[in-house]
């Protein structure tokens, strides 16, 4: 698989198809080895990318993740546009990585030109965080197969890492983005299944989102589960 280094940072993805570049960002304890439908799918029409966030999958880890994660996630994401030889991409990016995927829309401006963002919300309760954490681990062999599959043997320690960060979220008030999205000028399209139930009101959530980003849009559908890019991929 190949990869590219970023602040002191081995970083692994994969690729496929050419044309114009679509970044593919998975959720933050998902990887690139779980995108091999949608970069197949994509790939089809443009030179379709997912990442290996760091601390995750193949790329170099991380024994503490930093508050800023998701920021320092975005800045290896734009990092990687270089990489390829690109000055902007489309960001596509699901879960943990829709919110790298709007960060980036927000903090590197000059390297996105649109972002779907599927599954996420910017506001957390404490109470909601610590639910979400405790309902991980231990994991069944269903989910410990999934990660497993992604991050290798230390699959339970990117879990723990990925974890405490939420844990600290929530100690920190559970605001996701604070004023970034007000930042963003290229044009969103947010999308959701209004049965979720990982995310908290996501229909009020992202009518929320929308109204700090102009000419936003949204697809909010009354079936599916999380992620709505992987329960309905059709839609």
């Amino acid at each position: 698989m190949p990869y590219f280094e970023n602040d002191g940072y081995q970083l692994n993805y994969r690729e496929q198809g050419e044309g114009d570049l679509l970044l593919i960002l998975p959720g933050s304890t998902a990887t690139s080895a779980h995108l091999s439908a949608s970069l197949g799918y994509f790939g089809a029409r443009y030179r379709a990318v997912s990442m290996d966030f760091r601390g995750t999958g193949g790329s170099g880890r991380v024994p503490v993740w930093p508050d800023d994660w998701w920021g320092q996630a975005a800045g290896d994401a734009a990092a990687l546009v270089r990489h390829l030889g690109y000055q902007s991409a489309v960001a596509l990016g699901a879960s943990g990585g829709a919110v790298v995927a709007l960060k980036l829309a927000a903090i590197h401006t000059e390297v996105v030109r649109a972002v779907v963002a599927d599954s996420c919300v910017e506001q957390w309760t404490a109470e909601g965080l610590s639910d979400l954490v405790a309902a991980r681990l231990p994991a069944g062999p269903a989910q410990a197969g999934f990660w497993q599959h992604g991050h290798g043997d230390d699959w339970e320690e990117v879990i723990r890492a990925d974890s405490a960060l939420l844990v600290r979220l929530g100690e920190r008030g559970g605001d996701v983005f604070g004023d970034q999205l007000v930042r963003i000028r290229c044009p969103v399209l947010f999308t959701a299944s209004l049965r979720d139930d990982m995310l908290p009101e996501v229909g009020r959530q992202v009518c929320s989102m929308m109204m700090k980003i102009p000419g936003s849009r949204a697809f909010l559908s009354d079936s599916g589960e999380h992620p709505l890019m992987w329960s309905r991929p059709e839609d």
